[in-house]
């Protein structure tokens, strides 16, 4: 009885999730700048962006190639890693809300796929629209989502006009693997061109300066802005669509607002990391269970707990076999796969 009181106090104080999710993305993000082939004190990290960021006056000399360390190539890469983990965690969670199942994210749903062949064919024939510059890869890849979404979704509606969500997620399933397929293709017909695009597919922020920040932040900022905002009809739209219609919700308005919410977060992601799977699927699903299924905090704690989970998968590929550097993507998937397995199991039991 104690244990269970002590479990719905904690879920019930929700500023106390609010800390604990926080002080979790801090510190992955202190380990992650502090963590490499050359240690960095937190001290010195402290120091350097205070003098850097915030030009406050420091205590004694900062050593420039810890200065350059941290402010060029670890801070912007751990900035970005929070911002993608971030993205897809609560693109997962509003995807799952709508859907009314804790098996739907943007790389089941294929939404990730259709994102990557988005970005692989701007990349290809080096598409550049006047005026966006930079963002021209994220605006194709966030199209590219959009429309994948929506045709795994009518093709779901005239497979089973009851839309179950194992036929969505099937038809996710069967989409990402061909619009994986096609990737694939295109690098095998195009030679050298392409090779090294297999390795940004398979998840990555190595290498990525401030200027994906900057390509990414916008994005980031619109959907989850959208995604939040829209957390009172995403409540209730987990009960169903015909009981949101009778709580006021214009379903069909709200649902396009989400997807559309969904895909740019998922869309800006893929375009600047590449596909990564499954943090959309596990960082919503064990909020959930913490902290409830309240969207309203659901949305936000998933912000912060995926940002920092995504730091430190991004620190532990970097560093489990240095000085050699897996992809993001292989990490999460060994978490993933697993724990999307003990959700399907889990389910199929309960309805036995």
């Amino acid at each position: 009885m104690r244990k269970q009181y002590t479990l719905t106090s904690l879920t019930n104080n929700k500023w106390l999730a609010y800390l604990i999710a926080t002080v979790f993305l801090i510190c992955a993000m202190v380990i992650g700048i502090s963590i490499g082939t050359v240690s960095v004190p937190i001290s010195y990290i402290l120091k350097i962006i205070g003098q850097e960021a915030f030009h406050l006056p420091v205590a004694g000399q900062i050593d420039p190639m810890y200065a350059n360390i941290v402010m060029n190539i670890r801070l912007p890469r751990v900035i970005l890693a929070g911002l993608v983990g971030a993205s897809l965690a609560v693109a997962g969670a509003a995807f799952q809300g709508l859907l009314r199942n804790p098996l739907a994210d943007p790389y089941t749903l294929g939404v990730s796929s259709g994102a990557s062949v988005g970005a692989v064919v701007t990349l290809f024939f080096q598409i550049s629209l006047p005026g966006i510059g930079l963002y021209t890869l994220p605006l194709f890849s966030i199209t590219a989502a959009f429309v994948t979404i929506f045709i795994v979704l009518l093709f779901a509606r005239k497979i089973d006009r009851s839309m179950k969500i194992e036929t969505i997620i099937l038809t996710g399933i069967i989409f990402s693997s061909f619009l994986g397929a096609f990737i694939s293709l295109m690098i095998a017909l195009t030679g050298d061109e392409l090779r090294q695009i297999i390795g940004w597919l398979l998840g990555s922020v190595s290498m990525r300066g401030w200027e994906y920040i900057q390509i990414m932040l916008p994005f980031f900022i619109i959907g989850s802005l959208l995604l939040i905002i829209s957390s009172r009809e995403l409540n209730a739209m987990s009960f169903g669509e015909e009981q949101a219609q009778h709580l006021g919700v214009n379903v069909q308005k709200r649902k396009l607002l989400l997807l559309t919410a969904g895909s740019i977060l998922t869309g800006a992601a893929v375009a600047v990391s590449g596909t990564i799977g499954f943090v959309g699927l596990v960082i919503p699903h064990l909020t959930r269970l913490l902290w409830g299924p309240d969207h309203k905090h659901l949305l936000p704690l998933s912000i912060l707990i995926g940002g920092g989970f995504l730091i430190l998968a991004d620190l532990v590929a970097r560093t489990v076999i240095s000085p050699t550097e897996l992809p993001i993507g292989v990490i999460t998937a060994l978490i993933g796969a697993p724990v999307f397995a003990v959700i399907l199991v889990k389910r199929r039991g309960e309805r036995r």
